[in-house]
């Protein structure tokens, strides 16, 4: 593997794959990653946002759950129940692996089957929005499912990083495969949150700076560090869904 492989977001390959079909030949690598800078990063920035909301006896939906990465943390604040959706039933079948029974469901056009008006008290989704063409489509459907005063969790890759060409790769039988993303600037995402009547709690970034630097020095990959240095690369914000009427 390349050493810009092994980073998973920098190379420029000549083809992008449909975020369904690429997860689905990710996944059985996918949970096998150490020292994968996003990986990290993610776990950091999701964990800090989400110990800050109670999770207990609450619903929740995780939106582009993967494998259930962040499935072991979340559980561990004993929510009512967790429900799982995404785009790849290879991810699903991965997660379901880990968590026999979990409810789980395949996204088509950005509904979320099975899940009825105002019936979650918590979404999150981690490193998935990007993946999303139709952005406001989506939110207007998290919308729908979740409850007045409840929480949206939501972290991916930063859009400034993909402007500059960030990808998202990884290798599959000797080759690189990108995944497609959709560039949202961040104040396009608070504007629909605003339209929505979803109030911004929180809102954190990491940067390619020092505290990053060995991942890079560890592959050898120091001419990428100081092309991307301050650079940020990736978000995280907390919004809530202004109490009113269900």
């Amino acid at each position: 593997m390349s050493v810009s492989s092994k980073l998973k977001y920098w190379l420029f390959p000549d083809r992008e794959r449909e975020p369904g079909a690429a997860y689905d030949l990710w996944a059985a690598g996918y949970d096998d990653q150490p020292g994968n800078l996003m990986l990290d990063l993610d776990e950091q920035v999701f964990t800090n946002l989400f110990s800050r909301i109670s999770a207990e006896g609450k619903r929740v939906a995780d939106i582009g759950c993967g494998t259930g990465r962040h499935w072991p943390g979340i559980l561990k604040r004993q929510p009512q129940q967790l429900t799982g959706f995404d785009v790849s039933e290879g991810m699903l079948q991965r997660l379901n692996a880990k968590f026999p029974g979990a409810p789980t469901s395949l996204i088509k056009d950005e509904k979320l089957p099975g899940l009825s008006d105002h019936s979650c008290d918590i979404i999150v989704s981690t490193l998935a929005v990007a993946h999303i063409e139709d952005m406001e489509s989506a939110l207007i459907e998290w919308n729908r499912v979740l409850r007045a005063g409840g929480d949206i969790i939501i972290t991916d890759y930063h859009p400034m990083a993909l402007s500059k060409g960030g990808k998202r790769t990884f290798s599959h039988k000797g080759k690189t495969v990108a995944v497609k993303n959709f560039i949202h600037p961040i104040e396009t995402l608070r504007r629909i949150a605003g339209q929505l009547g979803w109030e911004e709690i929180r809102f954190m970034q990491r940067i390619i700076d020092d505290t990053v630097k060995t991942y890079y020095e560890k592959q050898n990959a120091l001419h990428l560090f100081e092309s991307f240095r301050n650079v940020p690369i990736i978000y995280g914000i907390h919004l809530k869904k202004k109490d009113g009427p269900a």
